[in-house]
């Protein structure tokens, strides 16, 4: 257990560099700026991305699926952005090699949604 007065050194030195601390021996990583690992990819701006949303029924029993392709943007921000589409349509959806897929025909109004997140969306298929 830390002493009286180290633990509030701790909790000073916490509040100005705005760090949670976490032990750890490996290097000091601030949490300011996100670390670029070896091969990483480097996050292409919304607008630039092709991002094109159709439906699809093939091997679904005959049932809608809504597929949103070509998004460039991280797993979390895919998980997030698939809840919000799930709770503002009502209904299913998975996230499947690299596209989202949303239960049912939704595709213009998510168009309209990818719209006011920055991205440009173009229908495909009929």
């Amino acid at each position: 257990m830390l002493h009286h007065c180290a633990r509030a050194m701790v909790k000073s030195a916490m509040r100005n560099n705005r760090t949670s601390l976490v032990y750890s021996t490996e290097q000091d990583i601030s949490r300011g700026e996100p670390s670029i690992q070896k091969g990483e990819i480097t996050a292409v701006s919304a607008v630039q991305q092709k991002v094109t949303v159709r439906l699809d029924r093939k091997g679904r029993g005959g049932k809608s699926v809504t597929v949103i392709e070509g998004l460039q943007i991280g797993t979390k921000e895919k998980d997030f952005l698939m809840k919000q589409l799930k709770s503002k349509f009502g209904t299913g959806g998975a996230l499947k090699d690299e596209a989202l897929e949303i239960q049912g025909d939704h595709r213009d109004a998510i168009l309209i949604h990818l719209g006011n997140l920055g991205f440009r969306p173009k229908k495909a298929g009929g």
